[in-house]
């Protein structure tokens, strides 16, 4: 009798424990552990939930129509047909965006993410969909800053976490925190930052729609890494997957069309 009563007791306390870690919304094992690899669950869910600003035109933003659209959205449409799955759009400011990627927000993220050697060290990347060009912008008729080392003790208006950032940063300038794009163009406008450093097909595209506005560029400068696709590490099935999507997207040609639709050029090849 002595032997099932403790038996009861423990079956109790198991259930007590699995109970409480429930209430609680717990997992009982590493999430890694009871997920499975990435592709298994984004084929099972029938969907793939991506991560992108919807702000950052011509790559992802919203049209006259309030449609989301530009070049990472359909880059992001073209894989998730490639995978067989529907795309799902979870619209992110840009400093959140890397971090939705460890709190399972999306599984992926498109939205001109440079595949830098540290990102890499965290998370699993595709190869690089999109090599891109940076410009040095000013406001028209500033005199002091006329290249990437005349930033030094200069205030730059960028996201503090993006790739144009951190070469602001390594040319000695102050960073101005703002949430997109059209906010450090508007600060360098009104004279409240001194330069942004951003893409180049960016900036063309801005002065493109709003020619008047007092900016200039006043340097262009490469970035070091390739544009990617982020996701966690340990999902060697979709690594695979993405892999071979991209590289059927790059040989029928849908990327350079996709590039030459927005950016009026090809930039899908280093």
């Amino acid at each position: 009798m002595a032997i099932f009563s403790s038996i009861r007791r423990t079956f109790l306390s198991a259930a007590l424990f699995t109970t409480t870690f429930a209430a609680l919304g717990l997992p009982l094992a590493p999430a890694h552990a009871a997920d499975g690899d990435l592709l298994q669950r984004i084929q099972a869910a029938g969907e793939i939930r991506i991560g992108t600003e919807g702000t950052y035109p011509p790559y992802t933003y919203h049209d006259e129509k309030g449609t989301l659209t530009g070049f990472d959205v359909e880059i992001a449409e073209a894989v998730a047909k490639k995978l067989g799955v529907k795309p799902r759009f979870i619209e992110t400011a840009w400093d959140s965006m890397i971090a939705g990627i460890d709190a399972n927000r999306f599984d992926i993220i498109v939205n001109q993410v440079a595949a830098t050697p540290e990102r890499k060290e965290k998370y699993d990347f595709s190869e690089p969909y999109l090599y891109v060009t940076g410009a040095v912008i000013v406001k028209k008729g500033n005199k002091e800053i006329r290249s990437l080392r005349d930033l030094r003790a200069k205030r730059a208006a960028q996201t503090v976490t993006s790739d144009w950032a951190d070469q602001a940063r390594r040319a000695g300038a102050e960073i101005v925190s703002v949430q997109d794009f059209s906010q450090s163009v508007q600060l360098v406008a009104s004279g409240r930052a001194d330069a942004t450093i951003n893409s180049e097909v960016s900036t063309l595209d801005f002065l493109s729609q709003k020619p008047d506005a007092p900016i200039e560029i006043v340097e262009r400068t490469r970035s070091g890494n390739g544009i990617a696709i982020p996701f966690r590490k340990g999902n060697p099935g979709f690594k695979a997957a993405i892999a071979k999507a991209l590289e059927e997207l790059r040989a029928d040609g849908t990327l350079s069309r996709i590039s030459l639709k927005y950016l009026r050029t090809d930039v899908t090849k280093d």
